[in-house]
């Protein structure tokens, strides 16, 4: 890989990963709600399949969306839906020491590396990353791609999950953190409109 295009796929890599989207908003929500400990998994779950994912459509999840064009329509649709049911879900919270008291867990390591394969952006981000940095011919080409994706991608997501935390203290008056949830889960249908 040249050094324009590292610089270029770093770039992308930090734009990408840094700006608001499914992902973020849901560590930000749960960083809020459960801290950065607890939101960990989550975090690791997130950086860690979407490496994955990048990889696996960089050898071959492309190739089958070209052959047949209506499972990635299929794909979209279904994603849609599954995030709008998120945001609902978002929305319908309840206060920061319930949702710990009931019994509520934030996502799990394996929950979060799956999610990666229903969010829309998610999808964008790993086919534009294949398409121009990487030589899918090259395994290696792929695997550096995902790699240096993932290493961007780790802080910029940690800074989502930090800013959570940093607004517990705010969101512990149940009005405010009913905004607060109907505005993330608003931004997260708003994250949806680049995939339509």
């Amino acid at each position: 890989m040249s050094m324009e295009l590292f610089i270029g796929l770093v770039v992308f890599s930090f734009v990408s990963s840094i700006t608001p989207g499914p992902n973020n908003l849901m560590l930000m929500n749960s960083g809020a709600d459960y801290g950065v400990k607890k939101t960990l998994p989550h975090l690791f779950g997130v950086t860690i399949g979407f490496t994955i994912m990048v990889f696996l459509v960089g050898i071959g999840v492309m190739n089958l969306f070209e052959r047949f064009p209506v499972i990635y329509t299929v794909l979209k649709v279904l994603c849609i839906l599954y995030l709008l049911y998120l945001a609902y879900k978002i929305a319908q919270s309840s206060e920061l020491t319930n949702n710990q008291e009931s019994g509520k867990k934030p996502f799990t390591f394996l929950q979060a590396a799956l999610f990666q394969w229903v969010n829309p952006k998610a999808w964008t981000m790993a086919l534009t990353a294949i398409s121009l940095y990487a030589t899918t011919e090259s395994i290696i080409s792929v695997l550096l791609t995902a790699i240096i994706f993932g290493l961007v991608n780790l802080p910029c997501v940690f800074s989502w999950v930090k800013l959570g935390e940093k607004l517990q203290r705010f969101l512990k008056n149940p009005k405010r953190l009913k905004v607060f949830n109907i505005t993330m889960a608003c931004l997260l249908v708003i994250s949806i409109i680049p995939a339509l």
